[in-house]
C-alpha cells in the first residue's frame, strides 16, 4: 500500500484484507465455524497433579488449547492450582501442621495419644506437665519437595483445654487437690458470695 506523507511516498506491507494472508477466499462460508475451520466445544482431560504441590502453581497442557485458525496449531492449556482447605491439617512451605487437644488431666498425668497422619496412624507418648504450644515433629511426614528430594516435617502442637462446666463432684476433687498441693483459691462468684455473707453477719 502506498501513501503520501510530508517525507514523501511511503510504501508499506501488511496481510491481505479479505483473505487475511491465507492466500485463499472462501465463497461459501461454513454456518458453524464461519470459515474459520474451527469451533467452541468443551472437552474433559485428566490431569497428572504431582504430590506437593501447591496454591498458585500452574501445570501446562501442551497442545491441549485451542486450535489455530484453519486448520492451524493447537496452543497450550494452563492448569490454575488451588488446593482446598483441610479441617485437621494445615501446611507452611513443606511442613504439615496439627492441634492436638488434650484435656487438662491428661497434660498433667501423661497419656498416649494416636494421630492420623498422611501415612496412616501414630503414637504420641505425652509426658507428665504437658503445656499448650509443646509441639511434637515427625520428620519426612510432611510435603514431598517439589524441587528437591525427601519430604518435610509433620508438626503436631499440642492444646491443653481447660473444663468449664465441671459438676459439684468435679469442682470439690479440684479445689481438694488444690489444698493438698497448697494453692490458693478464691473463685470470683465464693469470694463475693462470702464477702456478702460476712457483710450481712455484722
Amino acid at each position: 500500500r502506498v501513501r503520501q506523507s510530508i517525507l514523501g511516498q511511503m510504501v508499506t506491507a501488511g496481510p491481505c484484507g479479505r483473505c487475511n494472508g491465507m492466500g485463499t477466499v472462501i465463497e461459501h462460508l461454513c454456518a458453524v465455524c464461519g470459515g474459520e475451520g474451527r469451533r467452541i466445544e468443551e472437552r474433559t482431560y485428566t490431569v497428572d497433579v504431582p504430590a506437593g504441590v501447591d496454591t498458585g502453581a500452574t501445570l501446562r497442557l501442551t497442545g491441549r488449547g485451542a486450535v489455530g485458525p484453519r486448520g492451524g496449531a493447537a496452543g497450550d492449556l494452563y492448569v490454575h492450582v488451588r488446593v482446598s482447605p483441610d479441617p485437621v491439617f494445615s501446611r507452611i512451605d513443606d511442613e504439615i501442621h496439627m492441634t492436638l487437644r488434650i484435656a487438662m488431666t491428661q497434660a498433667s498425668i501423661g497419656t498416649r495419644m494416636t494421630v492420623d497422619t498422611l501415612d496412616g496412624t501414630e503414637e504420641i507418648e505425652i509426658a507428665p506437665g504437658a503445656a499448650t504450644g509443646d509441639q511434637f515433629r515427625f520428620r519426612g511426614r510432611g510435603v514431598p519437595r517439589l524441587r528437591g528430594r525427601g519430604r518435610g516435617d509433620l508438626v503436631v502442637g499440642i492444646v491443653v483445654e481447660t473444663p468449664d462446666d465441671l459438676d459439684d463432684e468435679q469442682r470439690a476433687l479440684l479445689v481438694h487437690l488444690a489444698e493438698l498441693r497448697g494453692e490458693h483459691l478464691d473463685p470470683p462468684e465464693h469470694g463475693l458470695l462470702a464477702r456478702l455473707r460476712g457483710a450481712f453477719s455484722r
